[in-house]
């Protein structure tokens, strides 16, 4: 099996945008090209994801007619995930030597809804809906909850993970919200589906990112810097796991995807959770993180309370997380979310990274995405 090297990066501002989401994606390819030193007219295949901006295939008329494979990939949050992990099999499979991942994507306003009924009984009637629960906001305040219940975490701890991605946004100029909150301000924020309140959310929002590939043994061609993908794993959930738009529950419960994806990520490269320097982890909203942090092995649950009182996840932590402000800083555009946080741990890895650099010259990178209604993906990054 090959090894595979990002030997390019590129990224459109998230935020809201007065060009389609397309053109965005566009730029970011054209921001990857020049990164790697490239043009677009050099790749042999292409793989991208948008939710709501239009199937990624059709840019080959923004950035030129070649011929090249594109495939299109769709998987929740998990999309940007599911898009390097297709470009990452391709390249080790032997089937190419340099491709790229893409995504982007333009949402409207407001939260996330349930776009199709779940479980609908009585002639149509869809009782997940109906209940409160098509708007996402709703499950996470409803999944925290049992998690805060259950591990003693504390509604300062929600806030604390806000704080800091909103002190790491401000640092990121490609990131959305550049405004840092203090702690205070985001539990005074209104409150949006308890215990979660405004601050503690991301957004729905506009954004593009591109990264390219190549086997490992030609990346001195591109780069002077290479980073290696170590792993790209996705898992689905398994039967008793609690996860969005699920309506029931067995007696038997069971972990979520997250951790299956962990552990076949963390195999797949040799090495631990111990090993990871930094990590963007997905943080949907505040309790995400907490939960994320866990579920990915690095710590046990209900520990998080101490390790965020302790600052060991700020960005001169023992283990900093979500270093460009994730997605509270961000915002979600869905295809292109997971990529944005390869993209972070590229720039950290190559000590690119500006005020918000990680000190001690990090080696080793971690990402997770989780998208509804159960998908989960991880990479694992090296220099």
């Amino acid at each position: 099996m090959s090894d595979v090297a990002i030997v390019g990066i590129g990224m459109h501002p998230f935020g809201r945008h007065s060009i389609t989401g397309m053109e965005q994606g566009a730029h970011a390819v054209r921001e990857a090209c020049q990164d790697a030193g490239i043009s677009w007219h050099d790749l042999q295949f292409a793989v991208g994801g948008s939710h709501s901006a239009g199937n990624p295939d059709r840019m080959v008329s923004m950035l030129g007619l070649t011929g090249l494979q594109f495939v299109n990939v769709a998987n929740g949050c998990a999309t940007g995930g599911t898009a390097l992990g297709t470009a990452y099999n391709m390249i080790t499979a032997g089937i190419y030597d340099l491709g790229i991942a893409i995504g982007y994507d333009k949402h409207d306003r407001g939260a996330f809804a349930s776009d199709e009924p779940v479980h609908p009984v009585n002639g149509g009637l869809d009782w997940y809906g109906g209940s409160g629960m098509a708007i996402n906001p709703q499950f996470f305040a409803i999944k925290i909850n049992r998690y805060m219940q259950k591990y003693g975490i504390s509604n300062q701890a929600l806030a604390k993970v806000a704080a800091k991605a909103t002190r790491n946004g401000a640092m990121n100029p490609m990131a959305w919200r550049q405004q840092a909150f203090s702690e205070d301000e985001v539990l005074q924020s209104r409150m949006l589906a308890y215990p979660l309140t405004q601050y503690m959310f991301c957004s729905p929002g506009e954004g593009g990112v591109a990264l390219i590939l190549c086997r490992a043994n030609q990346a001195h061609k591109y780069t002077s810097k290479p980073i290696y993908l170590k792993s790209a794993v996705m898992r689905s959930r398994r039967f008793g796991s609690f996860e969005v738009k699920a309506s029931w529950l067995p007696k038997e419960e069971n972990v979520g995807p997250t951790v299956d994806a962990a552990e076949a990520a963390f195999e797949q490269a040799g090495i631990g959770p111990n090993d990871i320097d930094l990590a963007q982890l997905q943080d949907t909203e505040s309790g995400a993180e907490i939960m994320h942090m866990a579920e990915n092995g690095f710590c046990k649950d209900g520990e998080q309370e101490q390790m965020l009182a302790d600052g060991d996840t700020e960005i001169n932590g023992r283990f900093p997380i979500n270093t460009d402000g994730g997605c509270i800083a961000n915002g979600e555009p869905i295809g292109a979310s997971g990529l944005r946080q390869v993209y972070e741990n590229v720039l950290q890895l190559r000590g690119d990274a500006g005020p918000r650099q990680v000190q001690d010259d990090p080696k080793v990178a971690y990402t997770h995405v989780y998208g509804a209604p159960g998908i989960s993906g991880v990479t694992i990054l090296s220099r």
